[in-house]
């Protein structure tokens, strides 16, 4: 199974990730905001991640790691 991590901190917001990601299982959180004030992006169902990495590629931060 595939594992996403985001480095909430430094993520600003973009959505990037989010429109990048084929399953549509990325989002930017409404509940809550990180250390800069910005909504970061979180995965909504870890085991329907495929791995591709399209998410991490198109972060302009590099904050998302995924692991296979």
């Amino acid at each position: 199974m595939a594992k996403v991590t985001f480095e909430t901190d430094r993520c600003k917001g973009c959505g990037l990730c989010v429109a990048a990601c084929p399953k549509h299982i990325l989002y930017l959180a409404t509940e809550k905001l990180n250390k800069k004030g910005h909504a970061p992006a979180e995965i909504r169902d870890q085991a329907a991640c495929i791995a591709c990495a399209c998410c991490a590629t198109m972060c302009p931060d590099c904050v998302i790691t995924v692991e296979k």
